[in-house]
């Protein structure tokens, strides 16, 4: 099914852009894991539209309602429903793009796939689906964190061609959430508000990447060969609306090493093998070995822009389009928590698997 991620910690996601509601069944999730509404409100609150002047004007409280699966404050074991009614849905604001192809959107794709699309904001290809994916990585978040010490953070790396300096294993959630941008570095941080004001001012969109790291899972995650851990973080990275790559430990860089400059010796500690580099980022043969799992993700810069751009009619007649409605002039703020849900639900799922072995 096309809605749904995860073999054993299981999400599908429901919901359209300007619908009446989006939301999530989460399925397979452990009984016992403590449920806090406001944890869960506070990761949505991450991710909703309309929390700074960087992105998206939509106002939406993105308030959450768990309909199932809970109860005294805990899961039962059964399926978790949640639900976040769309407040500020503006449907009609979309009818000039429904004869229309926005390029580089999912206009014609999915006209091409289904023989029909919605072109309300884009439907379920717009990232007001990840409402679904955020709640329900709430819930592994506070699983993995109660029964393994797992703890997942994401940030801005860069945005267009202003990189910021994160060191990966010492960033925290304080320095993140310091700006609206979500890069740790402030002084990158600073010249990112400007290059996304710029670009809103002059109807363009601006892309970037988000850095990620796991920190806390055990060695021993991961199936071989087709699921390798490296492997399923990869697919629930790049399932995410604009993301269009992902690199973990050195990634393409590690492309520029030897074998001997690249390998991550081991050295004992206290009768265990520890890696002394992290070349590899937390993962060696498609299993998690025990360090930090680090990697990137790259998003595209937003593809509905309000400058004049060539396309085409449904009915294949040239035409200029400039969007109009309210959109993100970059996605790079908002995707740090998506980043987060798709880790979190992926290590989530693995951690069962590795449970059924063990």
């Amino acid at each position: 099914m096309t809605s749904v991620y995860g073999r054993l910690f299981q999400v599908s996601t429901f919901g359209e852009s300007h619908g009446p509601a989006v939301g999530v069944v989460v399925d397979g999730c452990p009984a016992g894991v403590r449920v806090e509404v406001a944890q869960i409100q506070a990761d949505l609150d991450r991710r909703r539209p309309g929390q700074s002047r960087l992105v998206t004007q939509r106002q939406e409280g993105d308030t959450v309602e768990i309909l199932s699966g809970v109860f005294e404050g805990a899961t039962t074991g059964t399926p978790v429903a949640m639900l976040v009614r769309n407040a500020d849905q503006r449907p009609g604001a979309y009818d000039h793009l429904k004869d229309v192809f926005r390029p580089s959107h999912a206009d014609f794709s999915y006209l091409a796939k289904y023989g029909r699309r919605d072109h309300r904001g884009g439907g379920r290809s717009s990232a007001r689906e990840t409402v679904g994916r955020v709640a329900g990585a709430a819930l592994a978040r506070r699983w993995l964190s109660d029964v393994y010490g797992v703890e997942v953070l994401a940030w801005v790396q860069r945005v267009h061609d202003i990189d910021g300096h994160v060191d990966h294993d010492t960033v925290t959630i304080e320095e993140v959430e310091a700006s609206p941008t979500r890069c740790p570095d402030t002084d990158a941080a600073q010249r990112i508000v400007e290059a996304i004001e710029a670009a809103r001012r002059s109807g363009d969109s601006l892309g970037g990447v988000v850095g990620f790291v796991a920190r806390g899972v055990p060695a021993g995650w991961g199936e071989p060969v087709f699921d390798r851990l490296e492997a399923d973080l990869g697919k629930g990275v790049l399932s995410l609306p604009a993301c269009k790559g992902f690199e973990i430990g050195s990634g393409f860089a590690g492309t520029r090493l030897t074998g001997l400059e690249h390998n991550d010796p081991f050295i004992a500690e206290d009768g265990q093998p520890r890696l002394v580099t992290n070349n590899s980022g937390g993962v060696q043969g498609g299993i998690s070995v025990g360090a930090p799992i680090y990697g990137r993700a790259a998003f595209k810069p937003t593809a509905t822009i309000a400058s004049e751009q060539s396309t085409v009619t449904v009915e294949g007649d040239d035409t200029v389009l400039a969007a109009k409605g309210r959109h993100d002039p970059c996605v790079l703020p908002r995707a740090v928590p998506m980043v987060e849900a798709m880790i979190l639900l992926t290590l989530a799922d693995h951690a069962l698997r590795q449970q059924a072995y063990t």
